[in-house]
């Protein structure tokens, strides 16, 4: 042996006989490697020269196989101590060791299992350790609003003790408290990757109707009713369901506030795009009366991609004063392609049925788009009727 290796040794074997047993706090929670695995007990090592143990049950299975193996870092929560031994769990399940720290896993934080039994005033009673009776408000059950209480009954939960009086017989617990807490983990690790413009995963936590709200992993946001498709979103729940995963763009990230808000429509191909090889001059299609304004009708022609038929194109030679007199929302029109302005998102349409009719009297095509195209440039009170101009077009 050399003497860098015999130094080596003696230091080793001197920092183990100098190290010190380990305390920890009733609660506190500790990283351990699985040392041994007993008859009864798994045996860990928390540090320094401190060994502790978890009742074996806590690792079986439903086959009754082990889940653990030598080696395994778990994660585990301080019990007790006694005779120099440390006791540790992973959670509180059931049985009589388990009814026996509830007391200590409230004073400790530490997460007990529960069974939903019923629905009760306010709540739901829970029962832990396999006979324990405790109350779950509505409201700590979960993150969110309670929907249909049926869904939750007969589940296996793990809870925290909020309240624990008169020696057990007034237990509250909360699944909640667990959640936020496991949620605020999760989203300290995404401010530190995360940004606008990046495309993540998301799951519907609810609908509402100015969007959705959107849970990805950590970090819940809004998916504003606007963003969702790059047409006009009508009935929310056409499009979406609680508990659907979506793709989903950032949209917005305020840590400082917690809101955050997401987009689906920037997932998905913008039809404007396409507009002018879908919709070329001079081609007929038939689309659907969106809305009304003043100066004339929105129809869609594709999802995403509206058009305007000026109101000076509706009348058919007579003079209105609103689009409604003649069409409305709702209605299926044929209509022809005037003018595509793709970076501008804009496409001028004419009715087909009054460009057809323009065209059987003699009128050249040409004459009639730059009348309908100036028209739109115009006040309905300065330009006539469209008879009116058509045959002014004409006599020039």
């Amino acid at each position: 042996m050399s003497d860098s290796d015999f130094e080596k040794s003696f230091a080793e074997m001197f920092n183990e006989g100098s190290a010190v047993p380990v305390t920890f706090e009733p609660g506190q929670e500790v990283e351990a490697k699985v040392i041994r695995i007993g008859a009864a007990n798994v045996f860990i090592d928390v540090g320094g020269k401190s060994e502790g143990y978890i009742v074996r049950e806590e690792f079986l299975d439903r086959a009754g196989e082990i889940t653990v193996k030598e080696g395994d870092v778990i994660k585990a929560y301080f019990l007790s101590a006694a005779h120099s031994e440390m006791l540790f769990t992973t959670r509180i399940g059931a049985g009589s060791l388990a009814r026996a720290h509830l007391e200590k896993a409230f004073e400790g934080g530490i997460p007990v299992e529960g069974v939903v039994e019923k629905e009760i005033k306010g709540g739901f009673e829970v029962k832990l350790a396999g006979s324990v009776r405790a109350f779950c408000p509505y409201s700590q059950l979960d993150l969110h609003r309670i929907e249909n209480s049926e869904d939750w009954l007969g589940r296996d939960l793990s809870f925290v003790i909020s309240q624990y009086e008169e020696e057990g017989r007034n237990i509250i617990v909360s699944r909640r408290r667990l959640l936020e807490a496991e949620q605020q983990k999760l989203k300290e690790q995404l401010r530190e990757t995360l940004k606008v413009g990046d495309i993540v995963t998301g799951t519907i936590t609810s609908l509402r109707d100015f969007g959705a709200f959107v849970d990805i992993g950590g970090l819940e946001g809004l998916l504003p009713v606007s963003e969702i498709g790059w047409g006009h979103v009508e009935d929310i729940k056409g499009h979406l369901e609680v508990g659907q995963q979506v793709e989903l763009a950032v949209l917005k990230l305020d840590w400082d506030n917690d809101r955050f808000s997401f987009s689906l429509k920037q997932t998905m191909p913008d039809p404007w795009h396409t507009a002018s090889a879908r919709f070329p001059e001079g081609s007929f299609h038939t689309g659907r009366v969106a809305r009304l304004t003043n100066f004339g009708a929105f129809v869609t022609l594709a999802e995403g991609v509206d058009g305007l038929i000026h109101i000076s194109a509706l009348a058919g030679g007579r003079r209105i004063n609103h689009p409604r007199e003649v069409i409305s929302e709702g209605d299926s029109v044929e209509v022809r392609i005037e003018a595509v302005d793709p970076e501008g998102k804009r496409i001028s349409l004419a009715l087909a049925s009054a460009v057809k009719e323009a065209e059987a009297e003699g009128v050249e095509q040409k004459k009639v788009r730059d009348y309908i195209k100036s028209s739109e440039q115009k006040t309905s009170g300065s330009m006539g009727t469209l008879g009116d101009l058509l045959k002014k077009k004409l006599s020039d």
